[in-house]
């Protein structure tokens, strides 16, 4: 079972993102784990949980450098949503997104 986790300013708009690309996911039978968080829980979230892949909603794109940074040696990618997929709410667009991402961090 793959994870990827969203993380947001609460937690809130993320949720129904992560929840839509769940339902995709479900629907093609992937095994794959969507979830949403607050950002403020980032650390504690990737310390407990390792997930597969961390995308940060737009909201939080200040964050990126910061949390590559603090997570280079986990070797999980890390990526911002895009903001016309998040703000259009297009599940299936940032669930390939994903996937790609925990592909390519295969090789």
């Amino acid at each position: 079972m793959k994870k990827i986790y969203l993380f947001c300013s609460h937690g809130m708009s993320t949720s129904l993102l992560a929840n839509k690309m769940q339902d995709v996911a479900d629907t093609h039978e992937l095994p794959i784990e969507v979830k949403a968080f607050p950002h403020g829980k980032l650390e504690e979230i990737v310390e407990t949980l390792n997930p597969d892949c961390i995308l940060l909603g737009p909201q939080v794109k200040y964050l990126y450098d910061e949390t590559v940074e603090r997570f280079k040696d986990i070797n999980t990618p890390i990526a911002v949503i895009d903001s016309q997929d998040y703000g259009m709410m297009n599940a299936e667009k940032v669930l390939k997104t994903a996937i790609i991402l925990i592909k390519k961090n295969k090789k």
